[in-house]
């Protein structure tokens, strides 16, 4: 069984995407999951937004449950389907709940500042 961490992150964390900045926070939680990547979740209430669309894609994670999927939109572009939530995580994963994490793209940027 695959097993989930998630802890907080030390320092500030930023996302950015087509040259705006769509949040920032020193409340960044890490996902670590077997041999995945680390996923650097944002509080929903440090990220604008309104920059997020909700669209159709739901994907399903038996360690976290459903995501919904978002869009960024922004007045260069549209990123489709770049960021997730889960609104309802599992037990294992309750602490990721109201967050956002965002997939690693060549216009969306999530570092350490």
């Amino acid at each position: 069984m695959t097993e989930i961490t998630i802890r907080k992150t030390p320092g500030k964390w930023s996302v950015r995407s087509g040259g705006a900045i769509l949040g920032e926070t020193t409340n960044a939680l890490e996902l670590l999951e077997g041999d995945l990547d680390p996923v650097i979740y944002f509080p929903r209430t440090d990220i604008a937004m309104a920059f997020l669309d909700v669209t159709d894609k739901v994907t399903q994670c038996k360690h976290k449950g459903q995501a919904t999927h978002f869009s960024i939109v922004n007045k260069s572009s549209v990123t489709e389907n770049a960021a997730w939530s889960y609104e309802d995580p599992i037990h294992s994963a309750l602490d990721i709940k109201g967050h956002v994490a965002f997939y690693p793209l060549d216009s969306v940027k999530v570092e350490q500042i």
